[in-house]
């Protein structure tokens, strides 16, 4: 199993950017898949939840109406697009494979999980 993120970078605040996380080894058409972040000396936190199918898609109160979260079956990808960034978003970003939906902004509904990319917001 490999969850490959991709995408991130140091920008200035109210800049966008967009990452990516390519996965395989796993059937993703039938996992649910989110988003974490994990800013220095915190613990890692929820940012989206997208279920599999991609009907319903879930966003953390800090990121709603700012970041888009997308899934792509046909390649086994997710994206998110992340725009109008504040230093708060500092963090690394984490994508995330869940066979269940219950209790989907907690780290241990997770089966698997990719590195990490990292995106700093700063002038």
């Amino acid at each position: 199993v490999q969850l490959v993120e991709s995408g991130g970078g140091l920008v200035q605040p109210g800049s966008s950017l967009r990452l990516s996380c390519a996965t395989s080894g796993f059937s993703f058409r039938n996992f649910n898949m989110a988003w974490f972040r994990q800013a220095p000396g915190q613990e890692r936190d929820f940012v989206v939840f997208i279920t599999w199918g991609g009907g319903r898609i879930l966003y953390d109160d800090s990121v709603k109406g700012r970041f888009t979260a997308s899934r792509d079956d046909t390649k086994n990808t997710i994206a998110l697009q992340m725009n109008t960034l504040k230093p708060e978003d500092t963090a690394v970003y984490y994508c995330a494979a869940a066979s269940s939906a219950s209790k989907f902004t907690a780290q241990g509904a997770y089966e698997y999980w990719g590195q990490g990319t990292q995106v700093t917001v700063s002038s």
